[in-house]
């Protein structure tokens, strides 16, 4: 076997250090039409917020998990900008749990800042994460915006923390998650906002406090931030396949493992969904950033009358399901 000269990197070392937190990003874009056609401006937006709004140092690590080729032509551009510094493209999606096992075990980074593509970034948003952390070490993931069903499920953890409280640690049941940030969680996920806010009137918040802090039980699995010894131990063994699912598991998982889950008592953070409305548009351009996506009207709109049909919301999914697997060869 012939070789020409010595390798020139031998003998020399890199001056990289990873930052202590590595913001992680999965993306699932796998086409610009119909649910997805406004999904490239939404992380757009997404990044912008989070280029704009992050002040301490941080890696950035994006797994994109089969997009279309304009948004790997995008997230290529942000690579090649020093935007981004570890970008991991799939040529198919292999699932978002299955993502998650690939990417959190590849960060370089202490602390894992992870999002969905479809979260917008307030100042001041990873300091108030990790101040949360540092007051409560028992926390194993934190979110930067309370969602009151995130604190229905994954609770062990909770109930022995409450059991045990002192005089410098109390956990009490009162109502403090406006109606406007359900409100608006309601609406990014697709939710009648009135009847979500009808179902949830009579239900608590728990506050957790210590002497010099507090935070609001339940974390949201679509954007925490997590040790990555925490998060990396939570991860499934096992290789579902599955599009979606196995979040909920992740949040049972970091509970059994003996760690709170929390949510920082004011909004650093907040869900866009799948299209921007006219009120965060409005709110955006006061945060200095852009609107560079087609303004939609108010997403409160009126059922269909299809849906109106007893089974009809089962049978259109299941066509609309359908059809996506034949023009998209999932």
């Amino acid at each position: 076997m012939a070789r020409l000269g010595i390798n020139p990197a031998r003998g020399k070392y890199s001056e990289y250090k990873p930052a202590r937190v590595t913001v992680a990003m999965l993306i699932y874009i796998p086409h610009l039409e119909g649910y997805f056609r406004n999904r490239l401006e939404v992380l757009k937006l997404s990044l912008g917020s989070l280029f704009k709004n992050t002040s301490l140092p941080y890696d950035l690590f994006i797994f994109d998990n089969g997009s279309c080729s304009e948004v790997v032509d995008y997230l290529r551009q942000l690579r090649d900008n020093g935007d981004i510094q570890y970008l991991l493209l799939s040529d198919k999606n292999i699932g978002k749990i299955g993502a998650l096992k690939v990417m959190f075990n590849a960060l370089p980074g202490e602390l894992v800042a992870y999002s969905d593509d479809d979260i917008l970034f307030y100042p001041g948003w990873l300091e108030a994460h990790i101040d949360v952390l540092e007051k409560f070490p028992q926390a194993g993931m934190v979110s930067g915006v309370p969602v009151r069903n995130a604190s229905k499920h994954a609770m062990q953890t909770l109930q022995r923390f409450e059991s045990e409280a002192s005089h410098v640690v109390s956990v009490i049941h009162e109502r403090r998650i406006p109606d406007e940030w359900e409100r608006d969680w309601a609406i990014s996920t697709g939710r009648d906002p009135d009847q979500h806010l009808a179902d949830s009137k009579n239900e608590l918040d728990i506050v957790v406090k210590v002497e010099d802090g507090e935070a609001i039980a339940g974390a949201n699995h679509f954007q925490f931030v997590s040790p990555k010894c925490v998060i990396v131990k939570a991860l499934p063994n096992e290789w579902s396949g599955k599009l979606m699912g196995h979040m909920v598991e992740l949040d049972e998982a970091v509970d059994n493992l003996g760690y709170l889950r929390l949510s920082t008592t004011q909004r650093y953070t907040r869900h866009i969904g799948n299209a921007i409305s006219e009120e965060l548009a409005n709110e955006i351009k006061a945060m200095g950033l852009e609107a560079v996506t087609t303004v939609l009207p108010s997403l409160a709109r009126r059922k269909h009358w299809l849906l109106s049909i007893p089974g009809a919301r089962r049978l259109l999914k299941g066509i609309y399901d359908w059809l996506f697997n034949i023009l998209h060869h999932i």
